[in-house]
C-alpha cells in the first residue's frame, strides 16, 4: 500500500514540474523577444550623434538630451544678435520691446546651457548654424518696414519649431540638469513667441516650413 502511494506521489510531483517547466520555458523567451522588439522599435529623437545613452551623475543622458541642449546653445548664437539688432533698428516701440525680451532671455539661457554643457561633458557649438547665418544676413539686408516685418517672421517661426521640442524633452528626459533646463527653455520661448505676436506683424498662415518667411 505504501509502495502503490509513494509512486502515486512520485508521479504527481514529476507531472508538476514538467508543468512548470513548461510554462516558464515560454515566458522567458517571450520577454526576450519583446525586449528586443522594444529595442527595435523605439525612436530616436534629434539628431543621433552615435554616443548612445550614458550615465551622469543627474540621470541618463540621451542623443536627445545632448542634441536639444545644443539646439538652445545654437538658439542663442543667432537670437542676441537678432534681439541687438532689433533694439537699434526697429522703429516701432513693440519691434524694441521683442529685442529687448530676446536679449534678456538668451542671454540667460545660453548661460544655462553653457553649463549643462560643461557638467554633462557635452560638446557645444560655437557659432550659428549656416541657415541661422543666413536668417541673420537677411534682416541685415532688409530696411524699414521690411526689416521688422521680416525679424517678426523670422524669430516667431524659429520660436514655434522649438516649442514643440521642448515638450518632448521635458516629457521624457531623465536627467535633472536637461529637465531644468528644459523647463527655463519653455518659460523663455513662450515670453518671445508672446512678445513677437503682439507686435502684430506675425503672418500666422506663412508660419508653415511650406511658405517662405514674408509674403
Amino acid at each position: 500500500m505504501a509502495t502503490r502511494y509513494s509512486i502515486a506521489s512520485g508521479v504527481v510531483i514529476t507531472a508538476l514540474a514538467l508543468t512548470l517547466i513548461a510554462l516558464l520555458v515560454p515566458v522567458d523567451k517571450f520577454g526576450d523577444r519583446a525586449s528586443a522588439s522594444a529595442a527595435v522599435a523605439a525612436p530616436a529623437a534629434g539628431d543621433d550623434d552615435g554616443l548612445g545613452t550614458v550615465s551622469t551623475a543627474y540621470g541618463p543622458l540621451t542623443a536627445a538630451d545632448r542634441d536639444f541642449v545644443r539646439k538652445v546653445r545654437l538658439a542663442g548664437l543667432w537670437e542676441l544678435p537678432a534681439g541687438r539688432q532689433a533694439q537699434q533698428r526697429g522703429t516701432r516701440p513693440a519691434i524694441r520691446t521683442a529685442g529687448d525680451h530676446l536679449v534678456d532671455g538668451h542671454t540667460e539661457l545660453d548661460r544655462q546651457a553653457i553649463q549643462v554643457g560643461q557638467a554633462l561633458g557635452i560638446d557645444l557649438p560655437n557659432q550659428p548654424s549656416p541657415q541661422q547665418q543666413d536668417w541673420l544676413s537677411q534682416m541685415n539686408r532688409a530696411k524699414g518696414d521690411e526689416y521688422e516685418r521680416l525679424f517678426t517672421q523670422l524669430l516667431r517661426r524659429a520660436h514655434g519649431k522649438v516649442f514643440g521640442l521642448l515638450a518632448g524633452i521635458r516629457a521624457q528626459t531623465r536627467n535633472s540638469m536637461v529637465r531644468a533646463l528644459a523647463t527655463s527653455a519653455n518659460a523663455t520661448v513662450l515670453d518671445h513667441i508672446t512678445v513677437l505676436e503682439d507686435t502684430g506683424l506675425v503672418d500666422f498662415d506663412g508660419l508653415s516650413d511650406n511658405v517662405p518667411p514674408t509674403k
